[in-house]
């Protein structure tokens, strides 16, 4: 029997006061507002695809209202800048900033070099907390799985989106693997695994 339109409305109302996801639906919005005009790399897909995608295997794999806030926003400082740091931590509190921060591997511009600043990044996971492991994790997870769906569609040659080109994608996404393998162990860090070398056999094909 199917529920009627007020009924769907007052579970709603029910679950959002209980367990918070009207925060969540804040994070959401704020990040369709941030990353309004932006594309994922190469592609015509909007780039909130892959927030919702990281908020979602976030939340798949244990995570909380906070973490899944942060994968919404994770690139907003990065990609944005860094006076979005503030807002946010105004916005949705000092732990969802400080993830935001914890995934960010530059917030200047011009940029540091790509290998210098990927290679800080794979380091920083080292000291890096929990909430942040998850939320990366998740990101890396999204991206690689990305990557290999568009080499299967559109052939190597979207390898050249990528700064570093075939190798050293190859290298940055075999280096998060290992390190989160050692740091985060879990099922998701299996997930990585499986991308990462899923992409290499594409990659030698």
């Amino acid at each position: 029997m199917q529920l009627g339109i007020q009924a769907v409305a007052n579970d709603t109302r029910g679950l959002s006061e209980e367990q918070g996801w009207n925060r969540l639906a804040g994070g959401i919005e704020y990040a369709l507002l941030v990353h309004a005009k932006q594309r994922r790399k190469g592609t015509d897909t909007p780039y909130v695809s892959h927030l919702l995608g990281v908020a979602s295997l976030v939340l798949e794999h244990g995570g909380d209202e906070d973490q899944a806030i942060a994968a919404m926003l994770h690139d907003a400082v990065e990609d944005q800048g860094a006076e979005f740091e503030p807002i946010i931590r105004e916005r949705f509190g000092p732990r969802v900033a400080d993830v935001v921060l914890g995934c960010t591997d530059a917030d200047t511009l011009p940029k540091p070099p790509w290998r210098e600043r990927k290679q800080a990044y794979i380091s920083h996971l080292e000291e890096a907390a929990e909430d942040v492991l998850l939320v990366s994790l998740a990101d890396k997870v999204h991206n690689a799985r990305a990557i290999c769906t568009d080499v299967r569609t559109h052939g190597l040659v979207v390898f050249e989106r990528f700064k570093a080109g075939t190798q050293g994608t190859l290298w940055y996404y075999e280096s998060l693997s290992a390190a989160f393998l050692r740091l985060y162990p879990s099922a998701l860090s299996d997930e990585l695994e499986t991308a990462v070398a899923t992409m290499g056999k594409l990659a030698a094909a």
